[in-house]
This record gives C-alpha cells, sequence and structure tokens, in this order.
C-alpha cells in the first residue's frame, strides 16, 4: 500500500461578477494526469513503476478523505485497484455558473513509494557474523511456509451476509462502507476468540544446576496442513530454544566479566591509594631526614632512635591497614601471612593479586574460565623492595593496569551491544515468521505465539541494558574525568565514512598511471633500453630501486582486493586482525595509496629516460630513484597526522614486532605480516642491491659489478633470503611456548624446509653442478609438498574427504564451489614456479631480468590470493567458536592460573 496527501492550490479564472452579482455555483475540481513517463523508463520493475503506470496496469485511485478546508485530497494507491490520477471531485454547495470549471493544479507533496527489501536479506546484513548460526534460521522457516501453503486446501467462502468488496460505490459513501463492514464483523463474529494453539514451558535440568526453559508448542484446533504446521511449529520451538540458551550463556559471561572488571577496578583504585601515601611519606621524609640523621650520630643507640622506630612503625602499620582492607574484600596477597621486612623495617613480599571464586560470575564457570585463560598477565604489580629502600609501586604500572582495565571495559561494552543487537533482530524475525504464518494459514496464530515470545529469557531479560548503563557510568567516571561525551567516544567509536573524493583520486591516479605507463614503454623502445645489449648498466642501477616499488605497489593493490572480498563476503578483518575501527585502513584507501605510489614511480621513470636522453650526465640522473626512495622513507617515518599515520605507524610496530619475534607475543596481524614477507624476499635482494649502490657510491662510477663481485655482498644474499623465514620460524617456537601446541612447531618445519631451499637454490645459481642440481631438485620438491599441505589443508581448511563439499570443507563464505577447486589450481602452479631456476628460460641478460621481475610478480599474487582464504578460514573458526569479541589480559592474575 502506497499513501501520498495531494495538495490543491484552487486558481479560480472564472469571473466571480456577472451583471453585478457575485454568484457561486457548484464547484468541481479536475485532477490533471500525472505524467510518470521518466519513471517507468527507470523503475518498470519496481514497485513504483508498477503502481505510478496505468498503462502496464491498471489500476485505481481511492479518494479516501477530501479536506475543503485546507484544500486537501488524500489518495491511497493499492495494487488491487485501478490507479487513475485523471478524475474529477465534486464539491457541493460552491457557487459558479452553470458548466464552469476552475482550473486546479496540484503539487505533490508526498507522494512516495517505497521499494520493499525481503526482511531475510535485511538479516543477512545485519546479524553479526560471529554468531550467524545462533540467529533464528529465518530461510528455513520461511521454506517451512512454502511447504504449508502448497499443502493448503481451498477454504469455504465466506458466511458475511456483507460481501467485502474492494470498491464500494462513490469516493464519498467509502466511510458509509466502513461503518457497515465494521458492524457486520462484529455482529457475525464471535465474542471470544477461541486459541489455536498452545505454547508449554518446561524446565530442563541437563548438567544439574544449569536450569534451561524449553518451550513446546500444542495445537488446539486443527489445520486442513496439520502436518505442515506441526513440523513448522515444532523447529519455531527449536529455533526459539536455541536463541533463548545462546542468549543466557552470553548473558552470563558477560555479567561475570563486569563482575571481575569492577573487581579488578576496585583493586586498582586501592593500589593508587598505595601509591598516594607512599608519595606523602616521602615527602614528608625528606623534610625530616637530616635531623633524624643528626640525632642518631647523637645518641648512644646503635639501633636507632626512638622516633626513627615509631615512624617505620607508622608506615609499615598504615600498609598493612591497606592491605586488610584488600583481604577483606576477597583479595589474597601471596605471602602476606608471613610478609618479612627488610633492614629498614619495611615489609617484603610479592603482592601478585588473586581474584577468588565469589568474583568468577553466578555460575563460576564462563566467567572464571575468561581470567584463567589470560595468558599475557602482569607477573608482579609491585615489585620487591629495593636494597635501597625504593618504592615498590611505580606509576608506570599503575597506568598499564588501568589502560588494560580500559579497554576491557570497551570490550564488555561492545558485547553487550552486540548482544542487545542480537536479541531486537531475533524478535522481528519472529514477528515477520510468523505474520507470514498468519497470511498463509488464514488463522490468526500470531498473537498468542509472540505472547510468549516477549516473556522469553531473551527479551524479558534487562540485565543487559542494566548493565549497560553501569559500564558507561564506570567509564565515564574512572576513565573519562566525567566527561559524558568523552567517554562515548571510546565506547561507541564512530565508523569512518567513504568519501567520494578517495574515489575520485583512485580514478584519476589509475588513468595517469596507465598514461604514464605507456609513455615510458614507448620512450624505453625508442631508447633501446630492452632490445640493446649496451643498456645493460641501466638494468643493473635503475631497475632494482624501481622495482622495489613496483612489487610494492602491486602488493598493496592486492591487499586493497582482498579488503574489498572481505568486506563484500562480512568478513570481520578488523576483530581477527585487532584493528581500530576508527582507523582501519580501508579498500579504497588502499587502492589510493598503491595507484599513488605507483603513478609516483612510472612518473619518476619517465622523468629519467627523458633526462638521459636530454644528454644530462648520468651521474645527476641516476640521482633520481635514490631521492624517490628517501622520499618514501621520509613519508614512512613523518610524525604528523597525514596520510595515514596510524597505518604507518601500525605497520613499523608490526615490522618490530616481526624482527624481535621470540620477545614478543605473537598476534594474528604479526604472523600474517611476516608470511607477507616471505613472498617478498626478490624485493629484499633489490634493496640489498640499492643499498650497495648507493652507499658504495656506484652511481658516480657506474661500476655496478663493485657490490656484485664483494665477498660481503654475497654472503647477505643468503641472509636476507633466510631472514623472512627465519622469523616466522621464531614465531611459531613463541607460539608453542606460549600456547604449547605441537602443531606449531610442525609449521616451523615448513618455514626451515624452505630455508634450506632457497640457500640450495642460490648456491646452485653460483655453482652449475649436477650435485647441487640435485640438492635443488629433492630440497624444493619436499618444500613445496610441505607447503602446499599447510596451505590447503592447515591455512584454508580445504581438502577434507568427509566434507559436504567434496574435498573443500563444510562452511564455504563463497557459493560458488568452482572458484575454491580453481585456486586450489592456481596456488598448486605458482608455488612450483621455482622450476624456472632449472630451466632458466633466458635469452639475454635484459630479458633475464624482465623474467624475473614477472615471478616475483606472481609470487605476490599469488600471495595476494593466499590472504582472502586463510583470513576465511579464520573468519570461519571465530564462527564456529561464536568469537565476536576480544578477550583482553588483565593486570591481575588468578591464582589458580599459576604452576
Amino acid at each position: 500500500m502506497i499513501s501520498g496527501s495531494l495538495q490543491s492550490q484552487l486558481l479560480s479564472h472564472g469571473e466571480e461578477m456577472r451583471n453585478g452579482e457575485g454568484m457561486r455555483k457548484r464547484l468541481k475540481i479536475s485532477v490533471a494526469h500525472f505524467d510518470n513517463s521518466a519513471l517507468i523508463k527507470t523503475y518498470s520493475k519496481t514497485l513504483i513503476g508498477r503502481c505510478m503506470n496505468p498503462e502496464e496496469q491498471e489500476m485505481k485511485a481511492l479518494v479516501v478523505a477530501v479536506d475543503v478546508k485546507y484544500n486537501r485530497v488524500q489518495v491511497v494507491l493499492d495494487a488491487f485497484k485501478e490507479l487513475c490520477l485523471e478524475t474529477m471531485v465534486d464539491f457541493k454547495g460552491g457557487e459558479y455558473y452553470d458548466n464552469e470549471e476552475a482550473a486546479v493544479s496540484l503539487v505533490g507533496k508526498s507522494l512516495y513509494a517505497k521499494r520493499m527489501v525481503k526482511f531475510s536479506k535485511e538479516l543477512e546484513a545485519q546479524l553479526i557474523p560471529e554468531w550467524k548460526e545462533a540467529f533464528v534460521n529465518y530461510c528455513l522457516l520461511k521454506k517451512q511456509i512454502k511447504k504449508i501453503k502448497i499443502s493448503r486446501k481451498p477454504k469455504p467462502a465466506s458466511l458475511y451476509p456483507i460481501a467485502h468488496h474492494p470498491y464500494c460505490g462513490l469516493y464519498l459513501f467509502q466511510p458509509v462502507c466502513n461503518l457497515a463492514r465494521t458492524f457486520s464483523d462484529k455482529l457475525f463474529s464471535s465474542s471470544e476468540t477461541p486459541e489455536i494453539l498452545e505454547v508449554r514451558r518446561r524446565k530442563s535440568s541437563e548438567n544439574g544446576d544449569d536450569v534451561e526453559e524449553i518451550y513446546q508448542t500444542e495445537l488446539v484446533q486443527l489445520f486442513s496442513e496439520e502436518d505442515e504446521v506441526k513440523v513448522f511449529f515444532a523447529r519455531l520451538d527449536e529455533e526459539l530454544n536455541k536463541v533463548n540458551q545462546f542468549h543466557k550463556s552470553k548473558e552470563t559471561e558477560f555479567v561475570g566479566r563486569g563482575d571481575i572488571l569492577k573487581k579488578q577496578l576496585d583493586i586498582l583504585a586501592e593500589l593508587k591509594q598505595i601509591l598516594s601515601d607512599r608519595k606523602k611519606r616521602n615527602l614528608s621524609g625528606s623534610n625530616s631526614h637530616r635531623s633524624l640523621d643528626s640525632s642518631a650520630r647523637n645518641s648512644d643507640f646503635s639501633a636507632g632512635s626512638p622516633g626513627e622506630l615509631s615512624e617505620t612503625q607508622s608506615e609499615t602499620s598504615r600498609t598493612d591497614e591497606i592491605i586488610e582492607a584488600l583481604e577483606r574484600n576477597g583479595v589474597n596477597f601471596i605471602n602476606s601471612a608471613t610478609r618479612t621486612k627488610t633492614k629498614g623495617g619495611k615489609p617484603k613480599m610479592s603482592l601478585r593479586v588473586d581474584i577468588p571464586d565469589a568474583v568468577a560470575g553466578a555460575d563460576g564457570g564462563g566467567a572464571r574460565s575468561i581470567a584463567t585463560a589470560t595468558s599475557v598477565l602482569w607477573e608482579e604489580l609491585v615489585n620487591n623492595p629495593r636494597s635501597g629502600g625504593g618504592d615498590f609501586i611505580t606509576r608506570k604500572k599503575i597506568q598499564c593496569a588501568e589502560k588494560m582495565i580500559r579497554k576491557a571495559f570497551v570490550e564488555l561494552y561492545r558485547g553487550l551491544g552486540l548482544l542487545k543487537t542480537y536479541s531486537s533482530l531475533n524478535m522481528i524475525a519472529f514477528t515477520k515468521i510468523l505474520k507470514k504464518f498468519d497470511k498463509v494459514s488464514g488463522q490468526q496464530a500470531s498473537s498468542s505465539y509472540l505472547k510468549v515470545v516477549k516473556r522469553s529469557q531473551f527479551t524479558s531479560s534487562d540485565k543487559v541494558v542494566r548493565l549497560m548503563d553501569e559500564v558507561e557510568s564506570i567509564f565515564t567516571k574512572d576513565f573519562a574525568n566525567s566527561d559524558r561525551k568523552k567517554a562515548m567516544k571510546f565506547l561507541r567509536p564512530h565508523q569512518q565514512k567513504d568519501s567520494h573524493m578517495v574515489t575520485f583520486f583512485v580514478g584519476l591516479f589509475t588513468g595517469c598511471f596507465v598514461s604514464l605507463f605507456s609513455i615510458y614503454i614507448i620512450l624505453a623502445h625508442l631508447s633501446g633500453i630492452f632490445t640493446s645489449g649496451a643498456q645493460v648498466s641501466y638494468m643493473e642501477t635503475v631497475y632494482p630501486v624501481f622495482s622495489v616499488f613496483a612489487l610494492l605497489s602491486l602488493h598493496m593493490f592486492m591487499y586493497g582486493c582482498n579488503l574489498f572480498m572481505w568486506k563484500s563476503t562480512r568478513i570481520n578483518y578488523t576483530f581477527i586482525f585487532e584493528f581500530s575501527p576508527t582507523t582501519a585502513l580501508r579498500y579504497r584507501d588502499a587502492f589510493l595509496m598503491g595507484t599513488t605510489f605507483m603513478t609516483a614511480v612510472v612518473g619518476a621513470m619517465v622523468i629519467h629516460l627523458i633526462l638521459r636522453a636530454a644528454g644530462f650526465s648520468a651521474n645527476q640522473v641516476d640521482t633520481i630513484p635514490g631521492v624517490l626512495l628517501l622520499i618514501f622513507i621520509s613519508v614512512l617515518i613523518c610524525p604528523f597526522d597525514a596520510f595515514y599515520r596510524p597505518t604507518r605507524f601500525c605497520f613499523i610496530r608490526i615490522l618490530r614486532n616481526i624482527v624481535c619475534s621470540p620477545f614478543y607475543k605473537v598476534l594474528m596481524v604479526d604472523f600474517f605480516m611476516a608470511d607477507q614477507l616471505t613472498s617478498q624476499i626478490p624485493l629484499l635482494r633489490h634493496l640489498e642491491s640499492t643499498a650497495c649502490y648507493f652507499m658504495a657510491q656506484s652511481f658516480r662510477t657506474h661500476e655496478y659489478n663493485t657490490c656484485k663481485n664483494g665477498r660481503i655482498y654475497r654472503e647477505l644474499a643468503y641472509l636476507i633470503s633466510f631472514s623472512p623465514y627465519f622469523w616466522r620460524a621464531m614465531q611459531c617456537i613463541r607460539r608453542w611456548w606460549d600456547e604449547s601446541n605441537t602443531d606449531h612447531l610442525v609449521n616451523m618445519g615448513k618455514y626451515v624446509s624452505a630455508m634450506v631451499a632457497a640457500g640450495v637454490r642460490i648456491t646452485y645459481a653460483r655453482e652449475s653442478t649436477n650435485l647441487w642440481l640435485i640438492a635443488v631438485l629433492v630440497s624444493s620438491v619436499v618444500a613445496t609438498l610441505y607447503q602446499l599441505y599447510w596451505d590447503f589443508v592447515k591455512d584454508w581448511g580445504l581438502l577434507n574427504p568427509k566434507s559436504k563439499n567434496p574435498w573443500l570443507r563444510d562452511d564455504l563464505v563463497l557459493k560458488n564451489k568452482n572458484f575454491y577447486y580453481f585456486s586450489i589450481a592456481v596456488n598448486l602452479v605458482l608455488r612450483v614456479a621455482w622450476i624456472e631456476t632449472i630451466v632458466r628460460f633466458r635469452v639475454n641478460h635484459v630479458q633475464s631480468h624482465l623474467l624475473d621481475f614477472l615471478l616475483a610478480s606472481l609470487e605476490v599474487i599469488r600471495r595476494g590470493h593466499w590472504n582472502f582464504y586463510r583470513v576465511e578460514n579464520e573468519h570461519l573458526n571465530n564462527v564456529g567458536h561464536f568469537r565476536a569479541v576480544k578477550t583482553v589480559p588483565l593486570p591481575f592474575r588468578d591464582m589458580d592460573s599459576d604452576d
């Protein structure tokens, strides 16, 4: 049904006065035809096109109300009535001359139409991807309703004496028709509406302590399609029970987290009080230090003066009072019962905090396991006192603890928001599906069942809302200095909006890149760089620098494609990589960075060729690649908030974590980036030659063999080829150390085999003997088989012979299975590209470099192709475990986690 209001503006063109008399007659309004030819061309297949097109579909405009006072006519456009905007409304009581009409212009104030979107698509677009299996299976229930519709028998004709005809007389008698229809419905309908179905609720206790409510529906009245209806309500009960159980488990988990965080916040406040009191004592002690020393020298007691002892005892007693207060609140300290003292009389103990059982949540299980599972924990918030009697509580550790607790509150609030969304979407789904059932069955069964749904746990419980309000108040008070606006920036960060300017510049730089690259090809052909053997120096000096930027730009482009595909398939990559939603790089930004970078590189290459052809000295021209490299490094480390500073600094921080792999906890983004480096070994080799070229000042002498013939340069080739695999192997060792999972050691073997194969291939390139050829074949085949197995089985989760999708996996993000089979074939072919080092399809020196660049580009493309399926598999693992919120490690450890 589409409704709109047409406001008429009466423009009287008739003569009011004739023969000196102002005789007014009846007034007739002629509504002009609505010209919708432009809309028909565009929206002929939509609802608005069908409803507003009299030629395509005959419909009527039903005038339901006429307001003479405000000159308004309300029209309801019904799909079952003829639409005709050329009609006449007769206003009685007016005085105009006979057979005279006044022209009326209609101005459409609110004539609108809205294309309806199927709720199933809306639900699919708005649901939480990690909790998808816990939502109502709306599509399955809708299929069951279609079965009911197919098996439905024709119903007898209506017994109402007054037929409900769609067109009841003239428009002016519509209110009379409505009144008669209402009177007949009340007269011939029963006073009491019998219940069609009965929903029973029973409690089950499977685990002994956990009591769950189970809903079961029984049909009170018989349906013509009773079997299908029973199946529908049985499945509807299953969905309702599933939603209730999941909501209850998540609610219990979040409430337990909230209790733990409040306990942690109380401990933090007590420790801040200890630090504040100790600062006050240090200030007062420094003022009386000299007087105490002089009195000690004049005293005959070597053990100290009574004033000194009393001060020490008072300090100890104050500390003991605070510790006893913490213990009364349920906080236990290690060795608190047998605390020893230092020579100065201060307590010597380890103040590692224990979160007791009382704060583990109502069920004592879920929330406590979260506190126990935190791997990165604060070993000792309070250090043992030094021999010099220094502070044993530092401000840095207090700030670190506060930051960890603040982040945990933010994640808790985010999880509560997701659970609230989960509840509202499922409620809408139940309402929609029951209305569909009423429409198909012709019965009013939705009201009784919806009453049960509204009384169920996931809609009636208000713990989530109350906890959200409590978190807001706590966060505003303790972390935002009572500034609610500041607190909401942390709790509800605004998502970045797509800018059309970014899209415009992506297209602009793409066109510039294509144009400049075409110009470069023409100039290179005219100068004979790729055909003449005399231009070897160009390929040895300029090619390595430009190839670095080209491979980097290609990798950035592939990453932009990954971001686009992850967003299109609703893979939550920001959660997987733990990126901030406000500063995470979007696919348009990645494309902008790649196209801008590549345009600058190709522009520099064109300028380089033009200056060479213009007769400039090679010493001056060959500095252009070095200048470009310096500009890139300067932009990367630029401290100003420009050029995507959060992304640049995140990239530098990840590189630091990779290089120092054994000393940092390995996150998903760390080993993901390390895998990217294993595909950029040619880029690292080019960086080595570029650094040697400029540091040895070979651009002045053009002796490019200076670096290649050096022993250090040749040895560094092994180190650079080994480094990405070594860093990745160290990450596997660290993950095995942290998680005690032997799969990480097996994964380390893959990188060790790749390291050996890379070293053997470098040696074979220098010593082409049969022995090294056999070594290359053996090591490369073993490494390739190892890598292919890990790619398909572990990283992608494919090649499952028992899967419902042959040789894939049960859950697939992409609907077309052929994409997966094609990807397996492409990854297999590109993994064996090392065969080129044995066959050596080389014609001359220039083409050899071009072939190496082509193989390096194919490896980057393979890695970008691999990235999508790797993150897809990680996303499906999160979906399988319903992980939608990060578990933040807390600063105070549960004592059960100690060994």
